[in-house]
């Protein structure tokens, strides 16, 4: 920030006087205001339990410094010419690698860093040059010296992450903080998207005019995951899991509920060993993926192996790779590192051991293990070509925030660049950067990373802001299909709706339990209410017959209500469930539906945490959860469009309540004909139409009027019929008016209805309610066989058919 007279630099001087104007106390509020967004929108990093990423893993919110580090023009011009030189050198060193390895044959490269490298993918080797660049993203670590000059740590070959979050801190900075960018010119980072999009979309296939892209991901599960989702979203791209394709004849499809759709360009994010089961060693990936892209059928971005040029050993040869590649000399400088398979660099590092730090010669973040010293002296067992020696350097210090005054902190930057459609290669105006933990010299990648950092590059006075030209694509069809789904994601928005539905409906069987036995004194209608709703959370899974059946006015039944909200109980397993599949579909739920589910988790572990220190707690949890679960399901009907997305959620929710209500309904109607008011009054309850029966019919309870009202109106959104209708509407417009699936849900949509019919016709109709438990049941269960039907129809496809083709009917 300040020059060796102690001079503020130009850059700095518009952001500061935007901060002094503010105050720096009310920065300080941005800054607590920047890390509650962060929150709300769920953006959060992985943490190992210790340093080498063993043990179980915990998350902690992303913190960003309201502070940004800041890049003049000329700095970054000069840092991105000499990045992209040294792309334009690890593009050319792979593409030799992998085909004619003139490097090793005129030993400009020891063959021991290729052949000994894990990240040598040998099925990758080519006789013949490939149709597209092996290298389309490139990324890299730098530390600014104590001289000033950027040097670099480790080059980011095989999908350099940080992108999407760079991206993200931007656009809520910029929220947050929309006074310090009127005060600075800062170049926009949408341009460096749509080029690199526009260099994807130049990659595709002959003959390929409107490409259809993915962006491949390992999976939710991984601690990369809302990187890669905040990446598909910048860049409009299908965020797939390897399960999600399949190859057929030659080429690679993703599977979607309508059949095969064909995907022409992927942007890798999984380790390239990773990619092909048949051709490596990993287990995973898509079965002849290598095959397809061997024949240019697709292309995969970066391609497999990229990591080979990622060495820490390889680095003190770059700049005879450069030489004898390109015929330039390197203009970017790196740590000084040595490999310790040449002899002379043992005698160095060994005259002066302290100096150097050893790290592993394949990999950038892997440390050497425990004992790597004796190398030196030829007494360890891990062998010397193995390990380079890299000589630490104190980094430069940029200014953060730290309660309402800047105080200087050492940072790392990384940069990324992109090949645009001329094949040319353009940086980021901007970057991820890092404080780094502790004040110690720095040899190579942090295990652990602090506080993130926005990248500001200054706009020159009156400069162009260069993008892609407009693309030249044919015109486009109108699609309203909802059949693109990928089947994955329809399966966890499916699961979602259901597990949704699920802790809404325990939440309220508890909620009434609850509300009995705070009441005191119990009287026979209410002790045959209680008995029937503990029956309930009895089938649901929640409780134990033993505690179901013991006395209303005893301990038991408090107990584990409390323990039901408690690390092991029900009601916290349900909430989990319901978190399990949110990250999975985030990228198909908007920004205010997200935040309800995002509001759902925090305020119901809150309350339910709560709820286990006494029961009026416990009312209030179930109140809270019962709101923010009709909360989502508000927002899904009115901003999620009618298309798969929310035809998946709101099946899996409908299938759900059908199944609950039926059920729920059997138990509450279990009663002596004598004392079916008591399994009325409860039925209307547990379906939320109590309030509509009193506006029908008053006070007076009667079988026929309750049992039309929960099981067969048509306009009661907790009825019975209601949902099993909905569900057959859902299948119909999935699958087809004439689908089976459909069909069978319609002769269920109709047994509500028949059921009211047949208490109508009876004289002792107390009777006839108490002979409907097991229509109820069998209901539950035929509802359950048509979800797992759904289950088998929509999450497996065996037969290649792209979507565009003409289809004869049905779904394929």
């Amino acid at each position: 920030m300040v020059d060796g007279r102690g001079r503020v630099r130009p850059q700095w001087r518009g952001l500061l006087g935007a901060y002094s104007s503010l105050g720096y106390a009310a920065v300080a509020e941005r800054g607590r205001r920047l890390d509650r967004a962060f929150e709300e929108e769920g953006v959060a990093t992985v943490l190992a339990a210790d340093a080498s990423g063993g043990g179980p893993r915990s998350r902690r919110p992303w913190r960003c410094d309201p502070v940004p580090l800041i890049l003049g023009a000329e700095e970054f011009e000069a840092l991105e010419g000499g990045m992209a030189q040294r792309a334009r050198l690890l593009s050319a060193m792979l593409d030799d690698l992998y085909g004619p390895q003139a490097l090793l044959r005129e030993g400009v490269l020891p063959a021991a860093l290729v052949a000994g490298n894990p990240h040598f993918l040998r099925p990758c080797r080519a006789p013949a040059p490939q149709p597209f660049p092996r290298l389309m993203f490139y990324g890299a670590d730098l530390l600014r010296g104590p001289d000033g000059e950027w040097r670099v740590v480790a080059d980011r070959c095989g999908g350099a992450n940080g992108v999407g979050f760079a991206a993200e801190n931007r656009a809520l900075l910029a929220r947050v903080l929309p006074e310090a960018f009127r005060a600075v010119q800062v170049r926009p980072l949408r341009p460096f998207f749509d080029t690199w999009l526009d260099g994807l979309q130049n990659l595709a296939p002959a003959g390929v005019d409107n490409p259809r892209m993915a962006l491949l991901t390992p999976g939710a599960k991984q601690d990369t995951w809302l990187e890669h989702l905040l990446l598909s979203r910048e860049l409009g791209l299908e965020l797939v899991e390897p399960g999600d394709l399949t190859v057929r004849d030659g080429q690679v499809f993703l599977k979607t509920l309508r059949g095969l759709r064909r995907i022409d360009v992927i942007l890798r994010r999984i380790k390239g060993e990773q990619s092909d089961p048949l051709e490596f060693n990993a287990g995973s990936g898509v079965p002849g993926l290598m095959q397809v892209l061997r024949s240019g059928a697709v292309r995969l971005v970066n391609a497999p192996g990229s990591m080979l040029v990622e060495a820490p050993g390889a680095a003190p040869y770059l700049p005879g790779c450069a030489r004898f590649l390109l015929g330039e000399e390197l203009r970017l400088g790196a740590l000084e590192t040595l490999w310790l398979g040449d002899e002379e660099s043992r005698r160095i590092v060994q005259a002066d051991p302290d100096a150097w730090r050893l790290r592993s010669a394949f990999d950038p973040g892997q440390p050497v293990a425990l004992g790597a010293l004796d190398v030196l002296s030829g007494r360890g067992t891990t062998p010397p070509w193995m390990v380079a020696a890299t000589r630490p350097m104190a980094p430069s210090g940029a200014p953060r925030l730290m309660g309402e005054t800047l105080e200087p902190a050492p940072v790392m930057l990384r940069m990324f660049l992109a090949r645009d459609a001329g094949g040319a290669w353009r940086a980021m105006p901007g970057g991820l950067a890092h404080l780094l933990e502790g004040s110690g010299a720095i040899a190579g990648p942090p295990t652990r990373r602090g506080v993130a950092k926005d990248v500001w590059v200054l706009a020159e006075d009156g400069g162009d802001i260069l993008g892609p030209a407009a693309p030249r694509v044919a015109t486009l069809p109108i699609r309203r299909s909802s059949g693109e789904l990928p089947s994955r994601v329809a399966d966890d928005l499916y699961w979602l709706g259901r597990y949704l539905e699920r802790l809404e409906s325990s939440a309220r069987l508890v909620r009434a339990l609850l509300a009995r036995l705070l009441r005191g004194a119990t009287l026979p209608r209410e002790l045959a209410e209680i008995r029937a709703l503990t029956r309930c959370l009895t089938a649901a899974g929640l409780m134990e017959e033993e505690v179901a059946a013991s006395p209303a006015d005893g301990t038991a039944l408090p107990r584990a209500l409390r323990a039901m909200a408690g690390p092991g109980g029900g009601l916290l397993g349900l909430l989990e469930m319901v978190e399990r599949p949110q990250a999975a579909v985030r990228d198909r739920l908007t920004h205010d539906m997200w935040a309800a589910f995002a509001q759902l988790s925090q305020e119901g572990r809150a309350r339910l945490a709560a709820g286990t220190a006494g029961l009026d707690a416990l009312v209030e949890a179930m109140g809270a959860i019962i709101r923010a679960c009709t909360a989502v399901a508000g927002i899904a009907a009115e901003n999620m469009v009618r298309g798969g997305a929310w035809m998946f959620l709101d099946l899996g929710r409908r299938i759900e309540r059908a199944t609950t209500t039926a059920r729920n309904l059997a138990h509450a109607l279990d009663q002596p004909p004598r004392r079916m008011e008591a399994g009325l009054r409860l039925a209307l309850e547990i379906c939320d139409s109590a309030l509509t029966y009193r506006a029908r019919y008053l006070a007076t309870i009667q079988p026929a009027p309750v049992l039309d009202l929960v099981l067969a109106d048509p306009g009661n959104p907790r009825a019975l019929g209601f949902q099993l209708t909905a569900v057959k509407e859902r299948l119909a417009e999935i699958g087809g008016a004439d689908d089976a699936l459909a069909a069978t849900a319609s002769v269920l949509a109709a047994r509500p209805q028949r059921l009211v019919d047949e208490v109508l016709m009876e004289l002792d109709r107390d009777a006839a309610a108490a002979r409907l438990p097991d229509a109820l049941l069998a209901l539950e269960h035929e509802t359950a066989a048509l979800s797992d039907a759904v289950a088998r129809r929509y999450v497996s496809h065996v037969r290649a058919r792209a979507l565009d083709e003409d289809e004869p009917g049905g779904t394929g």
